[in-house]
């Protein structure tokens, strides 16, 4: 058993940037815990967050009614250090600028020294939930989705396609906005500071990287399309340190906008 908490986007308005600090998950499982605090730095449409890095894309309240998206689990490079370190991978609903997310998604971790790969799944502000029905290895093909029928009924589907294991779960989640969209990549933290991200190498997600179709696509107000054709509310995300450094670095969108890479930089924090 897992459990993520996840704070709400609070935006503070400094000149000719935004601060917008997205979320807190702590994470309690069998395996050790972090929790997850974010800070972008929004710039127009460019965005660095201390823990995120992919792509979101935002809508109105009530218009984002679902996400799907495809990776491919990246495998950690070389040896795991003598520190515990992570990385995750999901696609979601919410939480780019509210307080709840629906999100499901892997994780490629280092715990206690070992290469850890495992699935999960999260209806902020209910707790998350490690799935041991899925068993996830380096180089598995990840199809997932978060959708909104209505009322605050939410229903998140995860599958392995390497392995043909699948899980989906539903649950109403109260004062959901459905007002984004994330395709992510994301380094943990505690209450100490954010931790180590682990090297993951590159994460590749979408239709041109895996196969599978309609990914990443997104459904706003009615229309569904890839990721990249919604414009100026497509935000690109670029993980940081405090200082400033590149930690995980998006790709542009592919030509067909189905598609995208992100790739380690350094651990951090």
């Amino acid at each position: 058993m897992r459990k993520l908490a996840i704070r709400h986007l609070v935006t503070t308005t400094l000149a000719a940037s935004a601060i917008i600090f997205l979320s807190t998950l702590s994470f309690a499982a069998a395996l050790p815990a972090p929790s997850i605090i974010v800070a972008p730095r929004i710039h127009e449409a460019s965005v660095s967050s201390t823990n995120w890095s992919g792509f979101a894309v935002t809508g109105s309240a009530g218009s984002v009614s679902d996400a799907k998206g495809s990776w491919v689990v990246p495998t950690i490079q070389g040896t795991c250090p003598g520190t515990n370190q992570y990385s995750s991978f999901w696609v979601g609903i919410d939480g780019y600028s509210s307080g709840t997310v629906e999100q499901t998604g892997t994780d490629s971790d280092c715990q206690n020294g070992i290469p850890t790969y495992y699935a999960w799944y999260e209806f902020f502000p209910h707790p998350s939930f490690l799935i041991n029905s899925i068993s996830v290895h380096p180089g598995d093909v990840i199809s997932a989705e978060a959708h909104a029928s209505g009322n605050g009924k939410f229903t998140v589907s995860i599958t392995d396609t390497t392995t043909k294991q699948s899980f989906s779960t539903s649950s109403t989640v109260h004062r959901a906005q459905q007002s984004s969209a994330e395709w992510i990549a994301e380094a943990p933290s505690s209450s100490g500071g954010i931790l180590p991200l682990a090297n993951f190498g590159t994460v590749n997600f979408g239709l041109d990287h895996t196969g599978v179709g309609n990914t990443c696509f997104a459904t706003i107000n009615g229309s569904t399309a890839a990721f990249g054709t919604f414009g100026a509310n497509v935000q690109k995300i670029t993980m940081v340190t405090s200082g400033g450094a590149t930690k995980a670095s998006p790709s542009n969108p592919s030509t067909d906008s189905t598609s995208f890479s992100v790739s380690w930089v350094s651990s951090g924090p």
